[in-house]
């Protein structure tokens, strides 16, 4: 797909002026120089446009908010001082599996300031003895080479970055959590206490109408008892009334 129709796609409905991100890797160039990208896209922060057959910058617009460029495996050699005029506020630059071969070729890199990470991974600039060394003296600005700063500590994951950012303004909006944590803690045990007691309490009332449940059987029964002892005293007395009737019937 040729570069300015994949743009004009990658708009997506959108005007130049409200993209902040433009990717068009993979996409083609019919003379190996930029197309379809204007100075409209004022807003624009990141582009990438990798392995798209670039071999010159010439024609690349005025992007001045432009902080990050990914322009590995394309065939440029050289003529960077387009970059200082056109980005001067860029920060990251990769030209990775590009025809570097010379430190003249990157000596137009001096004017952009604010550069603080270049790789040139895969060209042959690299192979110069005490290639490091010398890019790092050549550019002062540059903090990381091919990912790793002068010491060889490797450069920071800028996505982790913005999520450790994120975290610590989540923390910071979250207000003071020692106070809030314990509060909450005292809540809960009160909570739990209150719950034991409340189970406490339910089973000892439970027990107690069982125990009044059972007097009051024995109760009960007792009266049932009572009843029938009195049923057979009251029978019994019928029946010796009976018997003292009969023998004076027989004395007579």
């Amino acid at each position: 797909m040729e570069m300015k129709k994949r743009i004009s796609l990658e708009l997506r409905n959108r005007t130049p002026a409200e993209v902040a991100e433009l990717v068009v890797d993979n996409c083609r160039t019919s003379d190996g120089d930029i197309e379809g990208l204007t100075d409209d896209f004022k807003e624009l922060e990141f582009l990438s446009m990798v392995n798209v057959g670039l071999t010159s910058l010439a024609k690349l617009p005025s992007l001045p908010k432009l902080r990050k460029l990914e322009l590995s495996d394309n065939n440029i050699s050289g003529h960077l001082e387009t970059l200082s005029e056109k980005c001067p506020n860029l920060t990251y630059l990769n030209l990775s599996g590009n025809k570097i071969k010379e430190l003249s070729n990157v000596e137009a890199l001096q004017n952009l300031k604010n550069l603080k990470s270049l790789d040139l991974f895969n060209c042959e600039i690299t192979t110069l003895e005490e290639y490091r060394e010398s890019i790092f003296e050549l550019l002062p600005q540059v903090t990381y080479l091919d990912g790793f700063d002068q010491e060889d500590n490797e450069a920071p994951d800028s996505e982790a970055d913005d999520d450790d950012d994120d975290e610590d303004e989540a923390e910071d909006g979250a207000g003071p959590k020692g106070d809030y944590d314990e509060e909450e803690d005292e809540e809960d045990e009160e909570g739990s206490e209150g719950g034991e007691v409340g189970l406490s309490y339910l089973m000892k009332e439970r027990i107690q109408d069982e125990e009044d449940d059972d007097d009051y059987a024995e109760e009960e029964e007792e009266e049932q008892k009572a009843g029938v002892h009195g049923e057979k005293r009251k029978r019994d007395a019928e029946d010796e009334g009976d018997d003292d009737e009969d023998d004076d019937e027989d004395d007579n």
